[in-house]
């Protein structure tokens, strides 16, 4: 049955129209896919109107095979088809197919209006093809298109992101009436380049120009001052942030306190940190990395965990960093940081040396949490070291970790990684809840290793539950199918996946 809202609306384009838009904001792209075939039903599909607004929804949801799909269906695609679908693929990291549609389009005859070019330089941009991008510049001139402040501004910075910044400079000068996003394209740009001078100047250009900069200027104009190690500018900087009203813009922020950490006083940087509502990760990663560089390790990474911010990978480079300065007798003190460091490891690649260090640390009798089992687990089930995974599950139970669902779940993975699938099976029935993940880690050892029968009782036992297996478990289970020449299950399957 269609989603409520749908119901609320008389069968007319303009609400078809109102519900795509709004779901391609949200990216609901189930309600989408209702929506689709409820048009698909009602014959209405093929309509000019409809199918653009289904290509524009399928793009921003990422779903390139439908969109595509849609505009080979259609005998003459438009403009608008083929925009939503450059847009998307530009806009996704996809400069090549974006490329590949435009030159298709191009083909066919159908011309680019202001709204398509960005998309297309982006792609360039993106894939540094400066050859098409200076055709595409051609057509832009041709069509009348070049005085567009909007294609103007993605101009300059094709020129740039290719390596040409003398053009890249003089279109920018020949730009009208240039509005803020000209001057932050062009200064964006050297300060990606590491050209963080002109970026400077340019600023001051901007300023003795009357332009007002917004806070995108300013954090990239605080990156330049840290590129320059020029701790006066940064001031000036900070001054211009504060004038504006932006001191309560994270975005600003978190580069002025970055600025602060790099080349000012960790006192500094420490205030601005303070003075952030929420911070977030790259708050905590930058006054982390500040710490380490001011050799004060003794960063408080317990902050952050209350905090309720998870770290990532340049948060554990910078522990890693602390704790080989601190030493093993400083780690000790702080369990956190142990922790931070065999994680660390372990989403390096580096299983062994993790395991090592726990294995060091536990002979020094340090004290180990839930945290530490779980990353030393992680660890143990990408290196497939089964006589380890034994040893840990020994000290689970003496510790008292048994009854731990989230300990449990790793470990039933572990020994499923480790081809002990009888273990893998002992300790599930152990798990003293069942939950998704239990039953994903049993499934796919079971698939995986040749029992597929057992893996798809499980599944039965999941549905009978109201789970719904995620995307890798019915991966496993659908070869295990074919295994078993299990058609019918298989189709029931394929349902979820």
């Amino acid at each position: 049955m269609l989603f409520p809202a749908v119901s609320k609306f008389a069968s007319t384009y303009i609400s078809y129209s109102k519900l795509l838009s709004q779901l391609s904001q949200t990216k609901s792209i189930n309600q989408g896919l209702q929506i689709h075939a409820h048009l698909i039903k009602l014959r209405l599909s093929h309509d000019p109107k409809h199918r653009n607004h289904l290509i524009n929804f399928y793009s921003k949801c990422k779903v390139f095979s439908d969109a595509r799909k849609l505009i080979e269906e259609s005998h003459e695609p438009d403009l608008v088809s083929w925009s939503s679908l450059i847009s998307g693929y530009a806009q996704n990291g996809l400069g090549e197919e974006a490329l590949l549609a435009f030159q298709e389009m191009h083909v066919l005859g159908v011309k680019c209006n202001e709204f398509t070019f960005p998309s297309v330089l982006k792609a360039c941009s993106s894939t540094k093809n400066f050859m098409l991008g200076r055709q595409v510049h051609g057509i832009i001139v041709v069509t009348g298109f070049e005085s567009d402040v909007f294609v103007a501004n993605t101009l300059v910075v094709m020129y740039a992101k290719c390596g040409h910044f003398v053009d890249s400079r003089r279109l920018f000068e020949d730009i009208p009436e240039r509005n803020v996003v000209s001057w932050n394209a062009l200064f964006s740009c050297y300060t990606q380049s590491d050209f963080f001078e002109e970026a400077m100047g340019l600023f001051q250009e901007m300023i003795y120009s009357g332009i007002s900069p917004d806070e995108f200027s300013l954090s990239t104009i605080l990156n330049a001052a840290t590129g320059l190690g020029d701790i006066g500018q940064g001031k000036k900087v900070h001054g211009y942030l504060v004038k504006l009203g932006y001191e309560g813009d994270p975005f600003s922020l978190n580069a002025l306190l970055d600025m602060y950490a790099k080349v000012g006083d960790l006192g500094d940087s420490l205030t601005v940190f303070d003075n952030i509502p929420e911070p977030d990760i790259v708050s905590w990663n930058a006054v982390i990395a500040g710490c380490v560089s001011h050799d004060y390790h003794h960063m408080k990474l317990d902050h952050m965990k209350r905090s309720g911010i998870c770290p990532n990978m340049f948060t554990l480079s910078s522990a890693l960093k602390a704790c080989a300065a601190l030493g093993v007798q400083e780690l000790e003190k702080d369990l956190v940081a142990l922790n931070a460091m065999i994680s660390g490891h372990t989403q390096n690649g580096e299983d062994r040396e993790a395991i090592t260090l726990f294995v060091e640390m536990y002979k020094k009798r340090m004290e180990f949490d839930q945290a530490t089992l779980l990353a030393v687990l992680n660890a143990i089930a990408d290196s497939a070291a089964i006589t380890i995974c034994k040893q840990i599950h020994a000290l689970i139970v003496k510790s008292g970790y048994q009854a731990d669902n989230f300990i449990l779940n790793s470990l039933v993975d572990s020994y499923g990684k480790c081809r002990q699938v009888h273990e893998a099976a002992r300790v599930f029935e152990e798990c003293p809840i069942d939950d998704l993940p239990s039953y994903t880690s049993i499934i796919t050892a079971y698939a995986q290793y040749g029992q597929g029968e057992e893996a798809l009782k499980l599944y039965t036992k999941l549905l009978d539950m109201d789970l719904k297996p995620d995307s890798f478990v019915c991966s496993s289970l659908l070869n295990a199918c074919a295994n078993l020449s299990a058609y019918e299950q298989g189709k029931q399957i394929h349902v979820h996946a």
